[in-house]
């Protein structure tokens, strides 16, 4: 008999085995992106790897939509007791916003500061790489939660809490595949850091995972009754802000960090509300 240790040989069997490696992709990718408990699968033999850069950008779609399923429920609650759509909508972004630890907040902040305040790039990386948040910083995330907050309340307002809920979980989709475009698309910046990593996704992945933020999309549409138009607008927003983010990161640092794509996440998830808003308010 072998010496390969069971755990090692169960996930040996698992990668062979498609569903089973796309759970184990998407638990990892949850677990990158998320501060929400992922219990470890039977057939993982560390939960804690990090996550292949392939298989994460295949299942990140589903991964944001999940992160955001708790949000989604508590503005369903919110809207079911009453509470009018600012609050509730505000109550939603505090769940979401505590799902991921401000992950992709920090970015925001993080790139505002640097791409705001530094006059080259080397000092742009160092101001980026700065715990500390600066007026550009604090300014790009007051204006991104204010967005963020107004547009899911004018979604509760203009379609009810059902196509919020659907809105708040496809915008969730389809910015985490959009976050992936500055990645794919440009060179690590840096040397070291999160991005340098995990490596740059390639094309049959970006396509893989798209298609799996339109698939939920489209069924978010189709039982809500949000039109389909909506999602079509909704999808282009988020790839012109992913193409935007990584013009920008191109010009100012000559690459991409993980901060870029947190960024990234902020602007798509906002234009693909923005999208489907126009939509729920024909």
């Amino acid at each position: 008999m072998g010496t390969t240790p069971i755990g090692e040989r169960d996930e040996g069997r698992a990668s062979r085995n498609p569903l089973a490696r796309a759970l184990v992709d998407l638990a990892r990718a949850m677990r990158f992106f998320s501060r929400l408990p992922v219990p470890a699968l039977p057939f993982e033999t560390d939960p804690h790897a990090p996550p292949s850069i392939a298989g994460m950008t295949r299942m990140l779609p589903l991964a944001g939509a999940l992160i955001a399923g708790p949000a989604a429920l508590v503005l369903l609650a919110a809207a079911a007791l009453g509470l009018p759509s600012l609050p509730a909508a505000a109550l939603a972004i505090v769940v979401l916003v505590l799902a991921t630890g401000a992950l992709h907040e920090d970015g925001l902040a993080d790139i505002a500061d640097g791409f705001g305040g530094g006059r080259t790039r080397e000092r742009r990386l160092e101001i980026m790489k700065d715990s500390r948040i600066g007026a550009f910083g604090a300014c790009a995330l007051a204006l991104g939660l204010i967005l963020r907050v107004s547009l899911l309340a004018a979604l509760l307002d203009d379609g009810g809490a059902l196509v919020a809920a659907a809105a708040l979980v496809s915008a969730a989709a389809l910015s985490r595949i959009a976050m992936m475009l500055p990645l794919a698309l440009l060179p690590p910046a840096r040397t070291s850091g999160a991005s340098a990593s995990i490596g740059r996704p390639d094309a049959a992945s970006l396509a893989i995972g798209a298609a799996i933020a339109l698939a939920m999309g489209a069924a978010a549409c189709l039982t809500t009754g949000l039109p389909l138009e909506g999602l079509a607008l909704a999808a282009a927003l988020a790839a012109t802000a992913g193409l935007a983010l990584t013009a920008l990161s191109r010009r100012m640092i000559g690459g991409q960090t993980g901060d870029v794509a947190g960024a990234t996440q902020q602007v798509a998830e906002a234009g693909a509300s923005i999208g489907l808003l126009i939509a729920a308010a024909r």
